[in-house]
């Protein structure tokens, strides 16, 4: 099958984390023998900003790390009809163009045999419902929601024909454990700092344990304010920065522990989704703290990760992990069992497959009145 994925960018991971999960997907249909090709925007402001800060190294290495991924550069004039009209299955993720959702739908509509899927993997479905609503979603065959209460949310609100859940997921060829690397030092926590959703939590369930502890403690991530940053100065942690999604590994692999800081939409509004790095931490075998979620779906069992309450929890949890060895063996191990037999790039395509059995249709979608 050809395979067509819309999004904003699949080069570029700065804050971005559907290309984690998009570069995933695409490596195991490639493996598979399809064609998997990815489109994304001349002007992506993940990618804009990755050159600005780490220059153009990181995107000519992207080949290197991937060569057997496909991503082409559109812009104005791309003649995007041509190669939906050679796909079979075309997956457009919500941080696409308004006016490019639509004429996709309206290609979809007008004739396109390929089955139209639209992905949504934010939560701007409720804290910017309104350019969610605003998007013509009428010529798509589906919606991919990552997560049952976003699921719900577009049911609800009457956006899609056919609305499935489709979470996230780690690609276990690039995350999973590399014992052989020696650990040097405590705790990592690799998240952007954001637009405030969760700046209160980082401080309760990160900044004040690592400093109550004195442990040696690791961050990376964009956006961070000076503020924020000259708080995990005075509690003696590293701030470095951006990481290639590809090295996180590793960086894993150096730490005895990392932590789990949702942000708010997703304790609030939208209970029950993760988002993808919790699963890449279990991936890679190290044991994870995780502040408070409501796993609502079961997509863990007891024991994958510690849940830390409050601030003085999470002071617990982590004195604990820090100092004993056996316990972060066993808490790590199960993490990494369910995530290889759950929650894999492999299991997403077999949904992926089950979810286009049920859209495909050989006709047209007609137009509505």
């Amino acid at each position: 099958m050809r395979f067509l994925f819309y999004t904003h960018s699949l080069v570029s991971d700065w804050n971005h984390g559907n290309a984690h999960f998009l570069r995933g997907v695409m490596r195991d249909l490639v493996r598979r023998g399809h064609e998997a090709t990815a489109l994304e925007p001349a002007h992506s402001w993940s990618r804009e900003n990755l050159v600005a800060t780490q220059g153009a190294q990181p995107v000519a290495a992207f080949a290197t790390t991937f060569p057997d991924l496909r991503a082409k550069v559109y812009g104005e004039g791309f003649n995007h009809e041509r190669l939906l009209s050679n796909a079979d299955a075309v997956v457009v993720h919500e941080w696409t163009d308004p006016g490019l959702v639509a004429r996709i739908g309206a290609a979809r509509r007008a004739g396109g045999r390929f089955a139209l899927l639209f992905h949504d993997t934010h939560h701007r479905a409720v804290t910017r419902e309104g350019e969610i609503r605003a998007l013509d979603l009428t010529g798509y065959d589906g919606i991919l929601a990552f997560g049952e209460a976003l699921r719900e949310r577009y049911l609800r609100a009457g956006w899609g024909r056919q609305v499935f859940t489709w979470h996230e997921a780690a690609d276990d060829t690039l995350f999973r454990p590399l014992p052989d690397l020696p650990q040097r030092g405590d705790l990592i926590w690799i998240g952007n700092w954001g637009d405030g959703e969760r700046s209160e939590e980082l401080s309760e369930f990160l900044i004040e344990p690592v400093r109550a502890l004195g442990l040696r403690a690791t961050v990376h991530g964009v956006r961070y304010p000076e503020e924020a940053r000259e708080r995990l100065a005075a509690a003696g942690i590293v701030h470095r920065g951006w990481i290639a999604n590809a090295e996180v590994p590793a960086a894993f692999a150096r730490k005895r522990v990392t932590v789990h800081v949702p942000r708010r939409p997703y304790t609030k509004e939208l209970p029950g989704i993760p988002t993808i790095r919790p699963f890449e931490a279990l991936a890679c075998g190290i044991p994870l703290v995780s502040a408070p979620w409501d796993d609502t779906e079961g997509l863990f069992q007891e024991g994958d990760y510690l849940v830390a309450s409050d601030g003085e929890k999470m002071r617990d949890h982590l004195r604990m992990l820090v100092n004993d060895p056996e316990a972060r063996r066993e808490i790590a191990a199960r993490g990494l069992k369910t995530i290889r037999a759950r929650h894999t790039c492999r299991h997403r395509v077999d949904e992926l497959f089950d979810i286009l059995d049920r859209v495909r249709a050989p006709s047209p979608i007609p137009e509505t009145a």
